[in-house]
């Protein structure tokens, strides 16, 4: 990856150090929360939020020993403190910590995951404003439909960013909690009160019920809307290189002063950061599937999610947040070209203009199969012969017998095409 596009806030969320700070964390509210409910001392409680620390070394030193991350971990948190130290995980489990550790995690993931959202949109809605009447080819099944324009076609992309935006608000609260619940989650160990406490502290939500862990529907809520926002990306990025074949070139994704696109072939421009973008895609869909498999776990708790888990959550938003950004820096220096836009309307002889044909037939009072046929039969000689599709129409005696050669032209009109698009655009306040 460039790391131009490396966002170290991201990384810096999800690296050891602060995995386990966000232990730490959860650790020192439990003994706080304990002192409140007057089960250890406010003493201890404050000697322990005042001095708990650890050494990450030690850590990774222990695990070699212990190989089991939490009591490693522990281990070095004792070594920072008196005998106040024995509160420390009092009436928990590992899962306890963990997990609502995670939670602070991926809350936060999140909020550096919308920070991108709102940077793409920022840049997606300056862009189909400015490209708003800017005439193009509409394609169907990859073949010329009738005109749009470039801005509708990012306006498309502003209203699904949006949607994006809101699922990833609604996973944000789906994975922001904790549970402080023990061992199989019965509050025999750890009341009730106490998972309030901490929760609260934390600003997290609560597992209302858990089975020891917090339950993985709402992990797998998360990682497959970062899948289905990476499916977003994708497409836009496909559409980006579709447009820049060289047969189209209606458009071009940033290409800088000394890049190079191929080792053999000094010309090529080639789309390589759209490219890059749908590989990624394909990598948070692979993650999406193990985050469901990781929904059913034996009985109460097993840890076949764990293994995956240290993998596709900081992968997941990782890829997801160098991919936000990369599409945006695509979005902000686009090359457009409504030249080359122009020329491809009128590659296809006028005949994205059939529709209106047809319909200014049938309102002369012909039926709808009737028209239907005049217009295909045109048409269709307008692409063996390579004419314009006008000069057939004007030439042909079951048209000019109900159209003025002045109505008929009238229809090869491409602001018909920008009437309503306005409308649109204000629908979405743009």
């Amino acid at each position: 990856m460039i790391p131009r596009y490396s966002r170290p806030e991201m990384a810096a969320i999800w690296s050891d150090q602060a995995k386990y700070q966000r232990w730490l964390d959860v650790e020192v509210a439990a003994c706080e929360g304990w002192a409140a409910l007057g089960q250890v001392p406010i003493e201890a409680a404050a000697a322990i939020s005042a001095k708990a620390s650890f050494e990450l070394a030690k850590v990774n030193e222990y695990i070699a020993i212990t190989h089991h991350d939490v009591t490693a971990f522990l281990r070095s948190v004792a070594e920072s403190l008196g005998d106040e130290g024995r509160y420390v995980h009092f009436g928990l489990t590992s899962s306890d910590v963990w997990d609502t550790a995670t939670g602070l995690q991926l809350r936060d993931a999140c909020d550096l995951l919308l920070r991108d959202i709102d940077e793409l949109l920022a840049v997606l809605e300056r862009q189909a404003r400015e490209n708003r009447d800017t005439l193009c080819t509409g394609r169907t099944h990859g073949v010329h439909a009738e005109p749009t324009t470039f801005g509708l076609k990012i306006a498309v992309w502003v209203d699904e960013m949006r949607r994006n935006r809101r699922r990833l608000e609604d996973a944000r609260t789906a994975v922001s909690v904790g549970a402080i619940s023990g061992a199989v989650g019965t509050h025999s160990t750890a009341p009730p009160e106490l998972e309030e406490f901490v929760c609260q502290k934390l600003g997290l939500g609560i597992e209302a019920v858990s089975t020891q862990v917090i339950q993985r529907d709402r992990h797998a809520q998360f990682v497959t809307t970062l899948a289905l926002i990476g499916a977003s990306l994708e497409k836009f990025a496909t559409e980006i290189r579709g447009l820049q074949k060289t047969e189209v070139r209606e458009v071009e994704e940033p290409f800088a002063e000394g890049q190079t696109g191929s080792s053999a072939m000094p010309h090529k421009r080639n789309p390589e950061k759209c490219e890059r973008i749908t590989g990624l895609a394909r990598v948070l869909r692979g993650y999406s599937v193990t985050a469901m498999e990781n929904v059913a776990l034996w009985h109460e708790r097993d840890i076949s999610h764990s293994s995956t888990e240290r993998i596709i959550f900081p992968d997941a938003c990782l890829v997801l947040d160098y991919a936000l950004a990369l599409f945006t820096d695509i979005m902000d220096r686009l090359i457009i070209y409504p030249g080359h836009m122009r020329e491809n309307l009128d590659r296809s002889f006028g005949l994205v203009f059939s529709q209106r044909v047809l319909l200014a037939l049938i309102e002369t009072g012909l039926s709808r199969q009737d028209a239907y046929t005049i217009v295909q039969r045109n048409a269709m000689a307008a692409w063996k012969q390579r004419t314009p599709f006008l000069d057939l129409l004007l030439a042909d005696t079951e048209v000019s017998a109900r159209m003025s050669e002045p109505e008929v032209r009238a229809l090869f009109d491409y602001s018909y095409y920008l009437k309503n698009i306005g409308a649109t655009f204000r629908r979405l306040g743009l």
